[in-house]
């Protein structure tokens, strides 16, 4: 159970870091480029744990497909990004492929 936390840490954190990035402005903006550095140190710490349990490509592919839907839908609430019907069919099949890795794939550390 302590893997998939350490990997919900590393998703959060990398989430939170991506999406400070704007913010940043080119880290010309104190506070904001603190979370970015935060984020990302506390993302690829709790990464690098999860893969003590977790083989490689299963923990990057659920880190990154969950990072990129999260981030997208963060970007749409809170940033004003528009996600057109491609985008949105784009993200679901991202979020899909990690399911069946998870669910079906024996490579996977259950």
């Amino acid at each position: 159970m302590q893997k998939w936390i350490y990997l919900t840490v590393a998703i959060i954190s990398e989430v939170a870091a991506t999406s400070a990035l704007k913010s940043a402005e080119g880290f010309t903006k104190l506070w904001p480029s603190c979370i970015v550095v935060a984020g990302y140190a506390a993302a690829f710490y709790c990464l690098s744990l999860t893969l003590k349990t977790i083989p490689v490509g299963m923990a990057y592919a659920i880190w990154s497909g969950a990072g990129t839907a999260l981030v997208a839908l963060v970007a749409w609430l809170y940033m004003g990004q528009k996600l057109d019907v491609p985008a949105i069919i784009g993200i679901l099949l991202i979020v899909s492929g990690v399911l069946v890795l998870n669910i079906f794939s024996k490579s996977s550390a259950h």
